[in-house]
């Protein structure tokens, strides 16, 4: 890091510059053209742009390098040249900056989807963005600037890549959707939990909208980031006004709203797209001299999935780990994981949360197998089904790492014990990736009798992980549990050894608290009851089976007790309707080998006989043990959880032993699942990803149902021709419309992208297509649509118009004349069913 730059921040806001797009257009690059390449065939007009910002008064400028990774640079046969372009680049920027502005390696999306959704891994992009921030370092670059990020997942491993390959300081900004989430459903604070984690100089947003937009993204980060905060809007959201594209927002205007993103928190401020040197001049000029807001960092102890947080501690809810993603003497469990199919693994999974887990742990220690592929199919498979942060438990480093790579969002590693050889191995792991660490009080010696014995292990977890550069946040500790049955006597140990963690080192806690009751009868009562004193000592995470109601009822009365359950709603809630006999009675109701999923409401076997309170169902639940749901219903269901293996054993089920016709289960249950999932996500209680596996998994059942037509023509609901229009290459919004659009019953054929309008035309023509679906994300492109429109109306041609885009608007589709403007992929299908008139 520059030695000033950490000591300026403190003591002044830092402005950043402004587009780079507009200003290479405004110098003659073409649409289509490749950014990266047209600045080092014109090192002067670079040289000048750059040379501009830091005139206007720009302390950092940022390179152009947004596109330099191998997958974007491949778009136009260039991903040799990744070395030499960003070099080239920085090396340029460096001469603009004439030595009075820091330079900034700006790294921009790959245009990969992480899987399951897209067909990229971990381990892809973060190579890509190792070889780029490597070259970029090595030019000379001040610092990294990672940009205009959709995906938390994208992000994380962008992040990663910078922080453990290149010693430079790094600014991470994600990019949201109006509605406050990222494409894929990531909220601000989520968000913020698991960047921060990866320990940047700054975190914030840029792009989405202008000022204006972004102004309660950064309030709400900065109400809880302990990092610098930045943030580049938009000059507003672009207008086109005849052949000229416009960003409305004045300079005077940004610099307003500069001063605003000031007072909530924000320590570095420039410009995205339409921002231009004379926006950076005054917002330059209306924060000189201002010292940054001072803010009172709060710590969070957090951890996250994809779209959620679970933030612990006072004022929030009591919550735990469900422990049954385990197959210690869980036989057909360990099977299922042996023979790699996962599906009692998720079945496990959605069961668990249903029931009330807020995190999952995952255990793959089935002997023989290869763990650490089957910890990486396990990750893959639970949070493709939940969307709830994991504990990843193994004693195998490899596994810990497959998981860390696989999963996104913050884990929880289970664990590390005071061990120096454990520690040295797993305390990297959790810094470098981001995730917090759960650390044992036992060493080579075993597990301490004594409270004060197990708090000096856990003084030296803590003090080793600190040298790592783990924050305090990052660490929890486990005090062990020993039976009742055989050490009577340290059953209380460790409880005050929990509490003297909690109020010497103030650290995070865990305990697997069925342990207690190992050996003994009633061990539901043991169980509930400790669990009861373990959360008056200080107790953050229990773990525990979810499915025993005494420990659930345990849970709600202490949150009631410890204040930690506002007004005792929740309480009352599931207690209205209490009665002391029946509650007795139930929690001695053995169900053999029958349970019910509470989340759809779909019958499930379980293994060997448990016991699975009625608490968890209650009269929904008897109802439904008398009259299970219909092979058709569950198939249902199973395309809105996107359930793969459920929904192609039931299909297969319903076709071969129920002998239903194949068009019934098309229309009675695949198409009603797929519209409810619609549905959801309208009401914001889906987000992309889980609308994604929906589509998918109804894909898959639809081509099976196919096979059984008896030769019937193959029958769709209209055929669409969809490309992204001349001179712009950006396609991963038109993906995603093309998936569901496709998994929604339409023909689609997808054209790509940089697709002349003489080219759709002839191809739609040809293919007799209902509708055109056309995309644009820069507003230089934008025209482009109209051209298609004006010759569809020349040919004489039936078929209607669709567009959408980032920089789109309902206005702007009206003024071209389409008949249809989608601002995302699910309104993308309302329209198509719109125009088409539901066919």
């Amino acid at each position: 890091m520059s030695p000033n730059l950490y000591t300026l921040l403190q003591s002044r806001i830092l402005i950043l510059d402004g587009a780079m797009g507009t200003m290479l257009q405004e110098r003659g690059m073409v649409p289509g053209e490749c950014p990266e390449l047209f600045g080092v065939n014109n090192p002067l007009i670079l040289e000048d742009i750059h040379y501009q910002y830091m005139e206007a008064g720009a302390d950092i400028i940022q390179s152009n390098t947004f596109g330099g990774n191998r997958f974007k640079l491949a778009e136009y046969g260039l991903q040799d040249r990744v070395a030499e372009i960003n070099a080239e680049a920085i090396r340029i920027a460096r001469a603009g900056a004439r030595g009075k502005a820091l330079v900034a390696a700006s790294i921009g999306p790959s245009g990969k989807l992480l899987q399951p959704f897209g067909n990229a891994d971990f381990a892809e992009l973060y190579a890509a963005f190792t070889e780029q921030m490597l070259s970029c370092e090595k030019a000379g670059a001040d610092l990294i600037s990672i940009e205009t990020m959709t995906d938390i997942g994208e992000m994380r491993a962008a992040l990663i890549a910078a922080c453990s390959n290149t010693r430079l300081p790094v600014i991470a900004h994600m990019t949201f959707e109006p509605g406050g989430r990222t494409l894929m459903g990531t909220d601000p604070l989520t968000a913020l939990i698991i960047m921060e984690a990866l320990q940047p100089l700054a975190i914030g947003a840029n792009c989405s909208g202008g000022a204006r937009e972004l102004l309660p993204i950064i309030e709400e980060m900065g109400r809880y980031s302990s990092v610098f905060l930045s943030v580049e809007p938009n000059a507003g959201l672009p207008q086109l006004l005849g052949e000229r594209t416009v960003f409305p927002d004045r300079p005077e205007e940004m610099a307003e709203y500069a001063l605003k993103l000031r007072d909530v928190g924000a320590n570095i401020i420039g410009g995205c797209c339409g921002t231009t040197p004379e926006h950076i001049k005054a917002i330059a000029s209306t924060l000189r001299g201002l010292s940054p807001r001072k803010r009172t960092p709060r710590r969070i102890r957090a951890l996250a999935s994809r779209s959620q947080a679970v933030v612990l501690g006072e004022g929030k809810p009591l919550t735990f780990i469900g422990e049954r993603i385990n197959p210690t003497a869980r036989k057909k469990l360990a099977q299922d994981i042996k023979e790699g199919r996962m599906q009692m693994v998720v079945d496990e999974a959605r069961k668990q949360v249903e029931a009330g887990a807020a995190i999952l742990d995952v255990n793959m220690g089935v002997p023989g197998i290869d763990e650490a592929m089957a910890m990486r199919e396990a990750v893959v498979a639970v949070q493709a089904a939940v969307d709830v942060p994991l504990a990843l438990d193994s004693t195998s480093a490899q596994a810990i790492e497959e998981g860390l790579q696989s999963f996104v969002g913050r884990p929880l590693i289970n664990s590390t014990t005071g061990e120096d050889k454990q520690l040295e191995i797993i305390l990297p792991l959790a810094k470098k990736y981001g995730a917090a660490v759960l650390g044992l009080c036992l060493d080579q010696n075993g597990i301490p009798e004594r409270a004060e014995d197990r708090v000096e292990i856990a003084r030296k977890i803590f003090e080793q992980a600190r040298e790592y550069g783990l924050r305090e946040e990052d660490i929890y500790i486990d005090c062990l549990v020993k039976t009742a049955s055989a050490e009577q006597s340290q059953v209380f140990e460790t409880l005050k050894a929990l509490r003297m963690v909690k109020e010497e080192m103030a650290l995070g806690t865990v305990l697997g608290v069925s342990n207690v009751s190992h050996g003994l009868p009633a061990r539901e009562l043991l169980n509930s009851t400790y669990l009861a004193m373990a959360w008056a000592a200080g107790l953050d995470l229990p773990i525990m089976n979810p499915f025993e109601s005494r420990m659930m009822d345990a849970n709600r009365a202490a949150a009631v007790l410890l204040n930690r359950d506002l007004n005792s709603l929740e309480f009352i809630e599931k207690y209205k309707d209490y009665k002391a006999d029946k509650a007795q009675d139930s929690a001695r109701i053995v169900r053999p080998n029958y349970c019910i999923c509470q989340q759809c409401n779909i019958p499930e076997l379980l293994e060997n006989s448990e016991k699975i309170p009625l608490g968890v169902g209650n009269k929904a639940e008897e109802k439904n043990m008398k009259n299970p749901l219909s092979t058709l219903e569950i198939i249902s269901q199973a395309v809105l959880q996107g359930d793969k293996g459920l929904l192609l054993e039931q299909v297969q089920k319903a076709l071969d032993q129920e002998k239903i016709a194949p068009m019934e289960i098309v229309n009675k249950a695949l198409i009603p699942g797929i519209e409810r999932a619609g549905e959801l996500y309208d009401q914001k209680k889906y987000f992309l990803p889980q609308l994604m596996l929906a589509a998918e998994s109804m894909k898959d059942a639809f081509t099976l149902v196919k096979t059984r037509l008896s030769g019937e023509a193959e029958e769709h609901k209209g055929l669409i021709v969809l490309a992204t229009v001349e001179g712009d290459i950006h396609d991963i919004g038109k993906n995603i419309v093309a998936i569901l659009l496709e998994n929604y019953g339409f023909k689609v054929l997808d054209m790509g992208k940089d697709v002349k309008a003489e080219v759709i035309l002839d191809v739609a023509e040809k293919e007799k297509a209902d509708i055109i679906g056309l995309s644009a994300l820069m507003t230089t492109t934008m025209p482009r649509m109209q051209e298609v429109i004006q010759g569809v109306k020349a040919r004489g041609m039936p078929c209607k118009i669709m567009v959408g885009g980032a920089v789109l608007n309902q206005e702007y589709a009206d003024h071209i004349g389409a008949d249809a403007y989608s601002e995302d992929a699910r309104q993308a299908v309302l329209m198509a069913q719109r125009l088409l008139g539901g066919r």
